[in-house]
């Protein structure tokens, strides 16, 4: 890739040659030392020079990759972390990688599979003996080089004597697919064991081209690897006892390298293995002639409703992981270190006072909270409001809380077991979450409000979502072949039997309180085909359905505007697992309700990101920031704003300011006007929001005029024409500390 205008000609003395690819850190060039020596050189990103925090996080990467210099890793050769824009150059290592590889050629044969994992446990020796967990390994971190392969990219990695620093300001958390159930799950409890499961994950991929946890999207991939076994059909018979050994849930189970040095080097030759049918389909990168060690920003995403498993699947379109690159960054006031604060005169003047709930003032709670048993993974953790300033909320590290809006006090606690899962919502008195008690079927609860008693449970699909309309709840049955809609009360109101070979899934309920349920056909692994979508809407009374319309695969449902359900249609169904791919969309589809007519809208520009509709507009938030607003009823542009602060949750409007609200992963708050997207304001992150910060998408939503955000397990408020007041510790946070842990002790 030829050098931009925008490059620099040289870094650190090195003469800039040719640009190798770019990640969520930065750049990697090719480049030439003074005696000629061809390096890669990675330029940290401009946006990152202010951010202590990861500058500490850069400097430990450093000193990881530094401590290992094995035959089978690319050495560094020399680095600034302290220079104006970090940097590191390391040894350049020409040859494709091993996803490259298994891309263009297919599986690899016998030989080459015992190569590749001889060179994959040597380097790992070498990794390990200097105290070091790569953490991950994956295709793409592996280099093909004529001699040998070499594993590159350190930046996740932990090293024994650096745990904190790599937990508190690390980025980057993984593949799934790729990655052991114990990094999953803890994190801070990965040890060399966590490579050996990587690297039998990656032994299967070599020898069949696909992984043995491969899913249609990286929050199955994740459910698989920490509860299923992996699938290991098209594994040459070889190497199915080595696959075995590496792959066991119970790192203490695994092979060691030694063994697993002995078990390949008697691995037979064997022909290469053709893909299996219905193998998922990858489209990725034009592979460049050489690669070096290039960041590679691994945040898949899952399209649309998302497929749906029949198997023990906790939440459709929610995760059993947190996965991708965590970027926190701002428009620093260079002069002060601080994020600029910008209110304008209507936030104060023109709108009024604040309405705020009685009693608020700024506040912060940590909802962490030991359970017995370990958390059910939806991925969706966040806070539901009610109508009396209360917030009921879930999370991984913390069992569902009724928390005070105005002071941040956690009321009750209710379960065994911490929920990645906002609460499905609050009705009559009630607050209806999610249950899997041990070794038991997945539930929907009803909790009293005051007292959190349970009123009633019912056992649900183990795939299926719950949505509220006026009157009841619906959700599919434990045996995901009918709809089931129960009253408040808990009665059975009506139910609807599934269309014949098709899996279905309530959808966002509309204005007018009328359940709505999104059909797909099944494949023949039992999976969800994600469309052509049979849109159904019932009657509530009694259950009558309708075939209202029928929308194309990969459609995202938005809710509705004006009572109209809108959906985006997608300009290409492909599947794609490339890095940082977001799918575009290029029309809305509006189905009115009565008639089931559907008006096609075409976006004159492809719309990307995780779009939410308010008030009539499309908001579109792209993972680099970007903020695009388009009209729900013309399709018309209204206005695109770059923020420069990534990982944005999808935003929140205030109509008495006409403002949009977003949190970010470490609790940034920003600010922009919802009619033109000029940033107002916005916020410094929080000091510590807790240790799944990193791995848990922000929300952010409005009690009142009150702003209440989650970041990681913490919950805190500020108001919106005085933002950057501190919110304090509820002041007895003291007396519940022997409840407050952090999963590997007291905080």
């Amino acid at each position: 890739m030829p050098l931009s205008t925008d490059d620099p000609a040289s870094i650190g003395g090195y003469t800039l040659l040719d640009r190798l690819g770019s990640g969520g850190m930065g750049v990697v060039y090719l480049a030439r030392s003074a005696s000629g020596r061809q390096v890669a050189v990675k330029l940290v990103h401009a946006q990152y020079v202010q951010d202590e925090e990861f500058r500490a996080r850069f400097r430990q990467e450093i000193a990881a990759a530094r401590r290992v210099s094995g035959a089978f890793t690319a050495p560094v050769v020399d680095a600034d972390p302290e220079a104006e824009r970090p940097w590191m150059a390391t040894q350049y290592v020409p040859g494709p990688t091993l996803a490259d590889v298994v891309r263009q050629g297919g599986p690899l044969g016998g030989r080459e599979v015992r190569m590749l994992g001889l060179g994959l446990v040597e380097a790992l020796r070498d990794i390990h003996r200097a105290g070091v967990v790569h953490r991950d390994l994956k295709p793409a971190n592996i280099l093909m080089a004529e001699d040998g392969p070499r594993v590159i990219d350190f930046g996740i990695s932990r090293a024994a004597d650096s745990q904190t620093l790599t937990l508190t300001a690390g980025r980057v958390l993984g593949t799934p697919r790729f990655m052991s159930p114990e990094q999953l799950r803890s994190p801070r409890e990965v040890t060399a064991a966590s490579d050996v499961f990587s690297l039998g994950a990656l032994v299967v991929y070599a020898a069949t081209g696909v992984g043995p946890f491969d899913a249609e999207s990286p929050y199955l991939s994740g459910y698989q690897v920490m509860y299923e076994a992996p699938t290991l059909s098209g594994v040459p018979e070889p190497l199915i006892r080595l696959a075995k050994r590496c792959l066991d849930k119970d790192p203490t189970a695994r092979a060691g390298l030694d063994e697993l040095h002995r078990l390949l080097g008697a691995l037979p030759d064997f022909a290469a293995a053709a893909p299996p049918e219905g193998a998922p389909v990858r489209v990725e990168p034009p592979p460049a002639p050489t690669r070096a060690e290039t960041p590679r920003a691994e945040t898949p995403r899952t399209e649309g409703p998302g497929g749906r498993r029949r198997k023990r699947l906790i939440l459709v379109g929610a995760g059993a992981v947190a996965v991708g690159v965590l970027v926190a960054t701002a428009a620093y006031d260079l002069t002060t270190g601080t994020p600029p604060y910008r209110p304008s005169a209507s936030a104060t003047d023109d709108a009024g006072p604040a309405s705020l709930p009685e009693g608020w003032r700024p506040w912060r709670t940590t909802l962490r909270y030991e359970a017995p048993l370990p958390p059910l993974v939806y991925q969706d953790a966040a806070c539901v409001p009610d109508h009396a300033a209360a917030l009921y909320c879930g999370g991984k590290g913390f069992t569902v809380a009724k928390v005070d809006a105005a002071t941040g006090r956690v009321r009750w606690r209710s379960g065994t077991r911490p929920q990645d899962a906002r609460p499905i919502g609050v009705r009559d008195g009630l607050v209806y979450s999610y249950s899997a008690p041990e070794n038991e079927g997945r539930r929907v609860v009803a909790l009293d409000t005051g007292t959190k008693k349970q009123r009633w449970v019912r056992e649900i699909s183990q795939s299926a979502s719950v949505r509220l309309f006026r009157g009841g709840l619906l959700t599919l049955s434990p045996d995901d072949r009918r709809l089931s809609a129960y009253g408040t009360s808990g009665r059975l109101l009506w139910r609807s039997p599934a269309p014949k070979g098709q899996l279905c899934d309530p959808a966002t309920p509309v204005a007018s309180g009328v359940p709505y349920a999104l059909c797909s056909p099944l494949t023949s692994s039992g999976l969800s085909a994600e469309g052509p979508y049979t849109l159904l809407r019932f009657d509530p009374g009694d259950g009558a359905r309708r075939a209202l319309a029928t929308l194309p695969r990969k459609a995202l449902s938005l809710g509705s505007d004006d009572g109209t359900p809108v959906f985006l249609a997608p300009q290409t169904a492909k599947e794609v697992y490339e890095a940082g791919y977001e799918r575009p969309y290029n029309a809305l589809i509006r189905v009115d309700p009565r008639t089931g007519d559907t008006a096609r809208v075409p976006l004159r520009q492809p719309l990307r990101g995780t779009a939410t509709l308010l008030n009539g507009v499309v908001y579109a938030v792209r993972t680099d920031g970007t903020v695009t607003a388009v009209s729900a009823r013309s399709g018309k542009r209204l206005w695109q704003r770059p923020t420069e602060t990534e990982s944005l949750s999808p935003p929140v409007e205030s109509k008495r300011y006409g403002r949009l609200y977003f949190s970010n992963r470490f609790g940034r708050l920003l600010a922009l006007d919802s009619d033109t997207g000029a940033e107002v304001w916005r916020t410094a992150a929080l000091d510590a929001p807790g240790d799944t910060a990193r791995e848990r998408p922000p929300s952010v939503l409005l009690v009142k005029d009150a702003i209440v955000a989650m970041a990681g397990d913490t919950v805190f408020s500020v108001r919106p024409d005085r933002p950057t007041a501190t919110p304090s510790a509820a002041p007895w946070r003291a007396a519940l500390s022997r409840h407050t842990f952090s999963r590997y002790g007291r905080r």
